[in-house]
């Protein structure tokens, strides 16, 4: 199984308990910089490619870059059977089609907004884990957190400005089909790959090889457009693909492993904040004041969501991370 040690080369007894501790304390702030910053990539990508050749390059370089990590580090893939169809399901659910979507969204939608989007994804979870595949159970506060994001999410589109299909409307609804894949995803990974004897390096990689795969077959397809390349879009897209699509998911499993799943979802904190910021800095974009306050209602329901706030005799009350 592969560790932070095995990714960085050094070995365990080489590294302290505080330095390994240290390590994984980076690799959580690089994935949720990394991940923040996909949503910018994306925008300056699609400069010069169609949506869908961005979610083709993305998923392209982010195989190639696991694909080098999983022969340095000697990783197994698994073996041949029907654990393929199930990562198959994963590389179309968690990646073509959440790809394709926040790409095609964000030629309407501004990078920061996405971002934001991007943080309902335990909300979605939540409600596919207990509603769909039954994984789980909803307590009352999980209800409470799911409600306050839905407002969250209908305080974001504003629907007292007026509801148009043609307008911005759409590309959200998108954005948020996208998280529902990933809670689908998530869901299905924790009903059907647990416990599956591979590492996270060459899991991730099959999956992402799956969605490589596919995107390369429909691109030509459904996009037969040439590409317009400059410097700009270049250095997007490989940032998107090797970064946003490969370390960043090796980090995210080294934390997942090291602190457990619940602290490391924490990321999904930094994100939205990483993606606003750079689209205001980098893009000159513009919020709306109901954007960060149903942003600000979308966190508050991801927090009780997941379990990290509790109801108590006196109300709320933060719960110590797990």
């Amino acid at each position: 199984m592969s560790t932070p040690e095995s990714i960085s080369g050094a070995s365990a007894p080489a590294l302290s308990a505080r330095a390994r501790d240290g390590w994984v304390a980076a690799q959580f702030a690089l994935s949720g910089l990394v991940w923040g910053a996909s949503f910018l990539f994306i925008a300056i990508a699609l400069t010069g490619m169609t949506f869908v050749q961005v979610a083709a390059g993305r998923a392209l370089l982010g195989a190639v870059t696991l694909g080098l990590i999983v022969l340095v580090t000697r990783d197994r893939l698994p073996a041949w059977g029907r654990i393929y169809g199930h990562l198959a399901v994963i590389g179309v659910t968690f990646c073509v089609l959440p790809y394709l979507l926040f790409a095609w969204a964000q030629q309407s939608v501004a990078s920061g907004l996405a971002s934001v989007y991007n943080a309902t994804t335990p909300i979605m979870t939540a409600i596919i884990a207990a509603l769909v595949l039954r994984v789980e159970r909803l307590t009352r506060a999980q209800v409470l957190g799911i409600a306050i994001g839905i407002v969250g999410v209908i305080v974001i589109i504003g629907p007292w400005r007026g509801i148009e299909l043609g307008g911005d409307l759409l590309p959200q609804l998108a954005m948020l089909g996208a998280t529902a894949c990933y809670g689908f995803s998530l869901s299905y990974m924790r009903r059907y790959l647990t416990d599956t004897g591979v590492s996270a390096v060459a899991f991730t990689f099959v999956y992402i090889g799956v969605a490589a795969v596919v995107l390369l077959v429909v691109t030509p397809v459904v996009s037969p457009v040439p590409l317009r390349l400059d410097l700009g879009v270049i250095v997007a897209i490989v940032l998107l693909g090797a970064l946003g699509t490969g370390f960043a998911y090796v980090w995210n499993q080294n934390v997942v492993r090291a602190w457990g799943a619940t602290r490391a979802s924490t990321v999904t904190y930094i994100t939205p904040v990483v993606g606003v910021v750079l689209g205001i800095v980098v893009l000159g974009e513009v919020l709306v004041w109901n954007e960060p306050v149903g942003a600000a209602l979308v966190i508050v329901g991801v927090l009780l969501a997941q379990r990290r706030l509790r109801w108590g005799r006196v109300g709320l009350g933060a719960r110590r991370a797990g």
